[in-house]
């Protein structure tokens, strides 16, 4: 029988993320994760930024929008992947409950800050 995926509980309650094994193999440096919506959960867009080096988000299933402070709004789709770049101010707006995305982060482990 396969093994079912495991996903937990991360930095936003209304995502459940599997950790892809990059921090490990990486020794910390890099982080891989698929991220998923918790169905029936919401957004809370609040600003903030993140403690990265590099961000990269690639939407696998469903939609996500955000507002970046020096792009405005960005609906992302299916196949659309976004650069977040480093301590760019950004919330999200909204999410569809099959949103399905991939995030890959330098380092593995960041501090999140508000941003209001």
């Amino acid at each position: 029988m396969p093994k079912v995926p495991r996903f937990d509980a991360g930095l936003r309650a209304f995502f459940a993320y599997r950790d892809l094994g990059m921090k490990e193999a990486s020794g910390g440096s890099i982080g891989a994760n698929v991220i998923r919506a918790v169905p029936g959960t919401h957004a809370e867009p609040h600003w903030h930024w993140h403690e990265v080096t590099f961000q990269m988000v690639f939407i696998l299933k469903g939609w996500v929008r955000f507002e970046y402070e020096d792009a405005g709004e960005v609906l992302l789709r299916p196949g659309d992947c976004v650069y977040q770049a480093p301590r760019v101010r950004h919330r999200e707006l909204a999410h569809s409950d099959d949103l399905k995305l991939i995030e890959i982060t330098a380092p593995a482990e960041f501090e999140t800050h508000a941003g209001e």
